[in-house]
C-alpha cells in the first residue's frame, strides 16, 4: 500500500527534479534512493524464502549450467 507524503525542498531541487527526473517519476525516484536507508532487510529469510522456491531454484540451476558451458567453450 502507497501512503501520501509531503515534503519541502529547495526550489532548485524542485525544479531540478521535474527537469530531470520528470513529473511523474519523482515519488518512484525518492523511493527507490530512501528504501535501502530506511526498509530493514533480514537477508537470511530472504535467501531461506529463495531457496524454498522450487521453480525459481531450477531456472537459477540452469542458467548457472549453461554459464558455465559457455565459458568451458571460450577460447584461451
Amino acid at each position: 500500500m502507497h501512503k501520501k507524503l509531503t515534503i519541502t525542498v529547495d526550489e532548485q531541487v524542485y525544479e531540478g527534479l521535474h527537469r530531470v527526473i520528470g513529473r511523474q517519476r519523482i515519488s518512484q525516484f525518492i523511493e527507490t534512493l530512501v528504501r535501502p536507508h530506511v526498509a530493514s532487510q533480514d537477508l537470511a529469510a530472504a535467501y531461506r524464502d529463495m531457496a524454498a522456491d522450487e521453480d525459481r531454484e531450477a531456472e537459477a540451476h540452469e542458467w548457472a549450467e549453461a554459464t558455465a558451458r559457455d565459458v568451458a567453450d571460450e577460447a584461451r
